[in-house]
């Protein structure tokens, strides 16, 4: 039997000698090791429409659709792949936890035998993790990511989040942020320290350059607040004495939410944002209550201090957030989106069974369409799902498609191993 441990240990022990441009030459000469004969690392674009690939040896490859192609699928469905047409090729999707980078191209003769699923995932969690490593070291992978150039706004904002997917036994968030190339208002951060999942999402006032050094400051002062350890409604107000001394006259909105993964309490305060839907059993149930406090940056007009709204989640319920970019993306007819498109979006997703990285995914597209691929603001939506669980690595069971249960038993495997 093949055995991708080595394969994987291998890649671990070289790859610090090298940069991120060494990283598609480094893959390539443990395939032999797995009975292939070629490995192409696929990245994700900034869009999530496109795998682009990380080509250094071998034949050239083309850039793929994620839409219309198996490397897609296996992208978005989180599971291996093959055609009948091409016996010799297997995607697996490429992940670092449950952080979607791309997908390998696994090219083997063996490539139609199930036992080459298990060492195809070893190399893959291991590439993952090569990749995340290496990439700060250089700029190949950004440059690689981008279809269009990107602006400064942007570049600061991108260079500021944290990873899209991050998810535990109890619990998964993800998020997404659009347009990526000139993104400037929105920003988002998120930390788990110990049971509690500190989460929050934010919109800066105007447009470009001006508001994502405002978004910095919001999120940087959000970190510092959490990281003090300040309570809920000291962190609300922290941010806001930090925006009316830099950013005089102008706001942000923004949700702060902290998660208690053991029980399910959910505090929010909700500083001017647009609500939070609270959806169970694959239905909004209802709109989490707000705001509870004026944005951030406004505070000197009251003396209240922020409210904290307390909902106790049942097992499976998820939350959406969003900004109003969302809702109040306009048609060719002058009709917004909304919350009730938004809605039933999301319902249709979860009955669907999507992947929550997915469902995100789609939901953007879903709104670019909507406008013709021309956003007036900043399109952001988060979602945070509770879901307790005594069995390890469940998060990877609500990640999956209704069939992908390639995925969680090879990667658990490949870990046990």
């Amino acid at each position: 039997m093949v055995d991708g441990g080595d394969a994987a240990r291998w890649l671990h022990l070289h790859a610090a000698r090298g940069g991120p441009d060494d990283l598609s030459l480094l893959v390539n000469r443990v395939a032999p090791a797995i009975g292939a004969t070629d490995i192409v690392i696929y990245l994700a674009d900034y869009t999530q429409s496109s795998l682009v690939p990380l080509v250094g040896a071998g034949a050239p490859r083309d850039e793929l659709t994620i839409e219309t192609t198996l490397a897609g699928r296996a992208f978005t469905c989180l599971q291996v792949q093959r055609a009948p047409d091409r016996p010799d090729r297997l995607w697996v999707p490429l992940l670092l936890g449950c952080e979607r980078l791309g997908a390998l191209e696994i090219v083997s003769s063996r490539a139609g035998d199930p036992a080459l699923d298990r060492p195809a995932w070893e190399v893959a969690v291991a590439v993952a993790q090569v990749l995340v490593n290496r990439r700060l070291y250089g700029d190949v992978v950004e440059r690689i990511r981008r279809r269009l150039p990107m602006q400064v706004a942007a570049e600061t904002v991108w260079g500021l989040l944290p990873p899209l997917t991050f998810a535990t036994d109890e619990l998964v968030i993800t998020a997404i942020l659009e347009p990526c190339y000139d993104v400037g208002g929105d920003i988002f951060d998120y930390a788990l320290n110990g049971d509690v999942l500190s989460v929050g999402l934010f919109d800066t006032c105007g447009h470009g350059i001006k508001a994502s050094a405002m978004a910095s400051l919001v999120v940087s002062a959000y970190r510092n607040a959490r990281r003090t350890g300040l309570d809920l409604v000291d962190t609300a107000i922290s941010i806001d004495r930090w925006v009316r001394s830099e950013h005089p006259g102008l706001f942000a909105t923004a949700l702060l939410a902290e998660l208690d993964r053991r029980t399910g309490v959910l505090r929010i305060i909700n500083a001017g944002h647009p609500g939070a839907m609270l959806l169970r059993d694959g239905k909004a149930v209802r709109a989490l209550p707000g705001p509870t406090a004026l944005p951030l940056g406004l505070g000197n007009l009251s003396t209240r201090r922020p409210r904290v709204h307390e909902e106790a989640l049942h097992p499976g319920d998820r939350v959406l957030a969003y900004t109003d970019g969302i809702t109040d993306a306009r048609g060719d007819d002058g009709e917004r989106f909304g919350l009730d498109r938004l809605v039933d979006f999301v319902e249709r997703a979860l009955n669907d069974r999507l992947p929550s990285p997915e469902t995100m995914r789609r939901l953007v597209r879903a709104v670019l369409a909507y406008q013709q691929d021309q956003l007036d603001d900043d399109a952001t939506a988060l979602f945070l799902e509770w879901q307790p669980s005594h069995l390890p690595l469940a998060h990877l069971e609500h990640l999956t498609a209704p069939d992908g249960t390639i995925v969680s038993r090879s990667v658990e495997e490949a870990i046990e191993a």
